[in-house]
């Protein structure tokens, strides 16, 4: 891909069996690693469930929920499917928004960053040393582990599983560019904000390690609808972009980008009892067109490439809100031609 960067994709499908050809199809097409998220399933029931189809490709969660599970859990998960993968699974975690941790999952919601930075030293702790039966202890701010005895019987693949973060504010990009391996974008996303907003945040984590850019892989998400009509392509990403305003988390996000006013009214009327497909006709064709990639082929190609130019790492993900099946079906089936017209290949390591 123009600017060397990796083209990832995550796929999308109404069964397990459709997600799994999916995942088979996007490598196919020269994706590097495929992505699973979780809000409607579980990001590692569907890593598990693509694994063979997308192998050679890498396999990993973006994102998978930090807090809704104890981090041995996460650890111990994350070890077997580095084995299912044969060494190939990339471990994406997110706080989640402060709502969904409390009403959806009941997770006490305090200092998510400190809490963030427990998880990933104890998951780190125990990939590392669960093979080994070496005691294991931890104490943070949040969080601790005391473990004795403990030797898991199954020889892992790799004594360190690649760790990815995502976030949008200042505090998590500089947290994940202190203690990550990766950072995955918000799924709404532009050059310009990674420019002038995520890589300086990142770069303040990176000063307090004295780690290198080179030392996290930044991963750029980019929701992609392609149709030769380009209001077409922008009606099918407004649902994306209309459900991503509602959240208040986002708000400077959209400021940045001059939406805020759009999103606030698109979040007061979701209060109001607005379903999301009446939200949708609210985005207009400026806010479609600067945080998600439309239009005809060529043109969400060259799109594609200038996001290159700015990130390690570009994934893909046809639009899926407000849409019917068969819509998403069509919009993944042209997302995955436009990956498979461009030049995939990495000048760095996956």
């Amino acid at each position: 891909m123009s600017g060397g960067a990796n083209l990832t994709f995550a796929p999308w499908g109404a069964t397990l069996d459709e997600l799994r050809s999916a995942a088979g199809a996007a490598r196919s097409a020269g994706a590097s690693c495929v992505w699973l998220a979780e809000l409607h399933r579980s990001a590692f029931t569907t890593a598990a469930a693509v694994a063979h189809a997308a192998a050679p490709a890498g396999v990993g969660t973006a994102v998978a929920l930090a807090f809704t599970r104890s981090p041995l859990t996460i650890a111990l998960e994350s070890l077997d499917l580095d084995e299912l993968t044969d060494g190939r699974f990339r471990l994406g975690l997110g706080t989640g928004v402060q709502r969904l941790n409390e009403d959806w999952h009941g997770v006490v919601w305090q200092r998510p960053l400190h809490r963030m930075r427990d998880v990933v030293a104890i998951v780190r702790l125990v990939v590392a040393g669960a093979s080994e039966g070496r005691d294991m202890r931890y104490s943070g701010e949040e969080l601790r582990l005391a473990m004795r005895g403990f030797r898991r019987p199954v020889e892992a693949p790799r004594r360190a599983i690649p760790v990815y973060l995502a976030g949008v504010g200042p505090r998590s990009l500089a947290l994940a560019g202190e203690i990550a391996d990766g950072w995955i974008s918000h799924e709404l996303t532009s050059p310009s904000w990674i420019s002038q907003c995520a890589l300086p945040a990142l770069a303040d984590g990176l000063a307090i390690k004295g780690r290198s850019r080179a030392d996290v892989d930044v991963v750029a998400s980019a929701v992609v609808s392609v149709d030769p009509d380009v209001s077409t392509a922008r009606r099918r990403a407004a649902g994306t972009v209309a459900f991503y305003a509602t959240v208040r988390t986002y708000r400077e996000f959209f400021a940045f980008h001059g939406f805020n006013a759009e999103a606030e009214a698109i979040g007061a009327a979701f209060r109001g009892g607005t379903p999301l497909a009446g939200l949708s006709p609210m985005v207009p064709p400026a806010m479609v067109d600067a945080l998600t990639v439309c239009g005809p082929a060529e043109m969400v190609r060259r799109r594609l490439a200038e996001l290159g130019q700015v990130v390690d790492t570009v994934k893909v993900s046809p639009p899926t809100h407000g849409l019917t099946d068969e819509e998403i079906r069509a919009a993944q089936t042209a997302a995955l031609d436009v990956v498979a017209g461009m030049d995939s290949r990495t000048t760095r390591e996956a």
